[in-house]
């Protein structure tokens, strides 16, 4: 197994997609003049899961920044984390589990958060690559903001994630030397990513017998 990392330009290019996502965010936030403040809810419970290898190493690269006595808290709080999504999921129930990032109501990782930390929130379409729209309605406060505000939900104005999607695609498949096709397809929660540890693959079946692992 060999770990995958990101290179300097490559980390460089995951916080520019992260930047865009926030700005595209605050500016449908502004638009609904929609804020967190004073939620009651907390959307670090949220059974949220992700998908590429790109955003597990950007991960590990804030986690390794962590002292050793904090990185072995974080990993206790997210055995535990997966253990109760493990029992929720076998009683046919969502997981509402506190993120193991989370101390005192901030996240420990702030800077590193993924994609859907960042984005979660406002409503947001996107286009997959097959032509089919999706359409993401955003948080139950958000929700309530939209209902009070337009006759209906489609006139309320959303982020559209597509061209940013496509470009974290791209920089997928450039860590993955081109070959993202060839390795799994990852559904990770956070707690996993770190328990797991960093990101690794194998060598995949059409390359073996050719010096590879």
């Amino acid at each position: 197994m060999k770990e995958v990392q990101l290179s300097l330009d490559q980390v460089s290019s995951m916080r520019q997609i992260y930047e865009e996502m926030e700005r595209g965010y605050e500016q449908v936030a502004a638009q609904l003049q929609f804020s967190c403040d004073g939620c009651p809810d907390n959307c670090c419970d949220s059974y949220f899961q992700h998908h590429t290898f790109v955003e597990w190493g950007y991960l590990w690269l804030g986690f390794r920044q962590l002292c050793e006595t904090r990185q072995a808290e974080i990993l206790e709080r997210s055995r535990l984390y997966n253990t109760a999504c493990e029992q929720a999921l076998a009683r046919n129930e969502r997981p509402q589990v506190m993120c193991p990032l989370n101390e005192n109501g901030r996240c420990s990782l702030y800077a590193h958060r993924l994609m859907v930390c960042r984005t979660h929130g406002v409503p947001a379409t996107m286009q997959r690559p097959d032509g089919k729209r999706l359409d993401f309605p955003g948080c139950f406060r958000c929700q309530e903001l939209v209902k009070k505000t337009f006759t209906h939900e489609s006139e309320a104005p959303r982020a559209d994630r597509t061209l940013l999607l496509r470009k974290l695609a791209m920089l997928e498949n450039e860590l993955m030397g081109g070959k993202r096709h060839l390795y799994p397809r990852i559904k990770l929660t956070i707690a996993q990513m770190l328990v797991n540890g960093p990101p690794s693959i194998a060598t995949p079946h059409c390359e073996r017998g050719m010096g590879g692992e």
